[in-house]
């Protein structure tokens, strides 16, 4: 995954059914209360069961490199259409819980008449909206990334919250390489985290905080893993801070993985290493941990999901929150043919039922790839 810097707009579209100036609440003492209570009830069911959640939150300009390499035209029209035939997959529910969508199709209103957020409900999952606006340079401290889209975030919170929307997500990347990362670049990256995620909770939405250590370079699994519990250890300082709800947010953090470039380490190694780090730096408290795949093929990211599981009880659900690791395969089945929409489904629902029964592997539930 390539450092870059990806500006976005903020701004979202005026809606009659929003007040101008929406109310919001104060964030519950650790999840008291009865807005405390909804807060840690919707982040429960997202991990729940052993149900994940489906991340379709690409950008356009993501998205239509994605198209353009399956020779499909990329337009408004057929990235919502993409994310619909994702969504509407028959049986999704029963394997994903929610779904993290860009704004661009958060906002769609599909040919039914019905807006994005409410045909997810018509289907069983939560709506979910990417929240950051991208990564930009962390002065003085090139090629270190910081991201950007904190301000008026708490209005906006309540506003997609009106709209339909349940939880929300924001990404910091952290690169390993000589003298990297910086203390600087933490402790940017979880400040802002931390404030994002207060500022979710005060709008009504549960933060999924995403601190993604990224694969790049050959650093091995011993480097990784020292560097990915000095990141959560950073952030999870930060959210104390600032008073996050820790009952009231997901956790979306990396594998504990060596680099692209780096040693091979085996699946049983990975796995014990990632729940080390896990246990030495996520507090108790937090609802659940659900793991983005990181660049990592779909069967290599469920393996190692299920062996962590496999090897013994954790304070906390750990689930999948996969992008690529669930949808490869069924764009390419479905290259914007109308008729391989239920081939693609099918490929789809295979691939959730897998994570899904990687997600219940510590609970006795045999694990089909």
């Amino acid at each position: 995954m390539t450092l870059q810097a990806v500006p976005e707009d903020r701004a979202l579209p005026s809606d009659p059914s929003t007040p101008e100036n929406p109310a919001v609440t104060g964030v519950p003492a650790r999840g008291s209360g009865r807005a405390g209570d909804a807060l840690v009830a919707t982040a429960s069911r997202l991990v729940s069961g052993g149900r994940g959640v489906l991340a379709a939150d690409e950008s356009p300009k993501t998205l239509t490199e994605r198209f353009d390499a399956l020779g499909i035209v990329s337009t408004a029209e057929t990235r919502t259409r993409y994310r619909e035939l994702l969504c509407s997959t028959p049986d999704l529910a029963e394997s994903v819980s929610g779904v993290i969508l860009h704004r661009e199709t958060f906002l769609a209103v599909l040919p039914s008449g019905r807006a994005f957020p409410a045909f997810l409900e018509d289907l069983g999952l939560l709506a979910g909206v990417k929240v950051d606006t991208g990564t930009a340079p962390l002065p003085g401290h090139t090629p270190e990334l910081v991201t950007e889209g904190l301000d008026g975030l708490a209005a906006e919170a309540a506003e997609l919250r009106a709209r339909g929307a349940s939880f929300a997500k924001w990404r910091a990347v952290i690169a390993i390489g000589e003298g990297l990362p910086s203390r600087a670049c933490l402790v940017a990256n979880a400040t802002a985290l931390a404030r994002y995620a207060l500022a979710c909770q005060v709008g009504g939405l549960v933060p999924i905080v995403e601190p993604e250590v990224l694969m790049d370079g050959g650093h091995d699994l011993e480097r990784c893993a020292a560097v990915t519990e000095e990141v959560l250890t950073t952030v999870f300082a930060a959210l104390r801070d600032l008073g996050v709800a820790l009952e009231g947010m997901i956790l979306k953090p990396s594998m504990v993985l060596p680099g692209k470039a780096g040693p091979a380490a085996s699946v049983a190694a990975v796995a014990a290493a990632t729940r080390t780090c896990y246990l030495r730096s996520v507090p108790a408290a937090v609802t659940g941990v659900a793991l983005l795949s990181g660049g990592q093929g779909e069967e290599r990211a469920t393996t190692h999901l299920a062996e962590i599981n496999r090897q013994g009880p954790l304070p906390w659900p750990v689930t999948f929150s996969f992008g690529r690791a669930l949808q490869d395969s069924a764009l390419a089945t479905w290259r914007g043919s109308e008729d391989r929409v239920a081939e693609a489904q099918a490929v789809l629902h295979a691939r959730a039922t897998a994570c899904a029964a990687a997600a219940r592997a510590g609970m006795g539930q045999p694990v089909a790839l």
